[in-house]
């Protein structure tokens, strides 16, 4: 379990691996190597968790420990792996369980809430879509909201305080899959070179542990993933398979 707050600030912020610091005794979620996210304000106690699946009880449980209380909850996409749902015959707890024990605004961007929905079996009207570029508030600690299609049409990071939490859009190494439902090749092209134009170098921190360390700044990772070895569509393309 990483925590990055700022001792002196009021951020909370917490980088929880599925398998070790949630749902240990799952195999499913020891595989997937899943990070969740809680992020909150100290002085408030108000915090978020970004894409509970597997366990999210125990996420609530981790920040309750710590003397905050659940808000809100962030969503990245709607793969079951992040929000629960039906994955390879398995039925994923995510977000309909959290939603059981506290009832609180589950924020998703407007092209994806049909389908964390669908996935998850939670009523439309529990969602609250949003904008690229629209902030959602956690005490005064301020998340700005990047649209991010290319993995889902509705894939959208996390923007706050020199902090990227990237989804499946952006890993350490590589970035997220465009053969899924909805994946697109030339829209992943684009959201990466956005993400990569962000100011301030933020540390970026993926939706899966799939390198050797859990987090890096945006600078080291333009510098040494390969999804940034294209420099145009057409490389994009060809280094894609497409």
């Amino acid at each position: 379990m990483a925590d990055t707050s700022s001792s002196a600030g009021r951020l909370y912020f917490k980088q929880l691996l599925s398998g070790r610091d949630f749902a240990a005794a799952d195999v499913i979620a020891q595989q997937m190597r899943n990070f969740a996210y809680l992020i909150g304000d100290r002085q408030t106690g108000d915090a978020v968790v970004v894409d509970p699946a597997y366990a999210a009880q125990d996420l609530v449980d981790v920040l309750e420990a710590d003397g905050m209380h659940l808000s809100g909850v962030l969503v990245t996409h709607h793969h079951p792996d992040h929000v629960g749902g039906s994955m390879m015959g398995f039925e994923l707890k995510g977000l309909a369980e959290l939603l059981e024990r506290v009832s609180v605004p589950v924020h998703v961007n407007t092209h994806e809430a049909d389908w964390v929905s669908r996935i998850t079996g939670i009523a439309p009207s529990e969602l609250t879509a949003h904008q690229h570029g629209d902030t959602v508030s956690v005490g005064a600690i301020d998340i700005e909201l990047l649209h991010t299609p290319g993995h889902t049409p509705g894939s959208q990071c996390f923007l706050l305080d020199g902090r990227l939490v990237a989804g499946d859009t952006l890993f350490l190494e590589g970035c997220g899959r465009t053969d899924f439902p909805g994946g697109n090749v030339d829209d992943m092209f684009r959201s990466l070179q956005a993400l990569a134009r962000l100011s301030g170098d933020p540390t970026v921190f993926p939706g899966h542990w799939y390198s050797a360390e859990p987090s890096a700044s945006l600078s080291e990772v333009r510098t040494t993933n390969y999804v940034y070895r294209a420099s145009n569509l057409d490389q994009w393309r060809m280094l894609m398979g497409g």
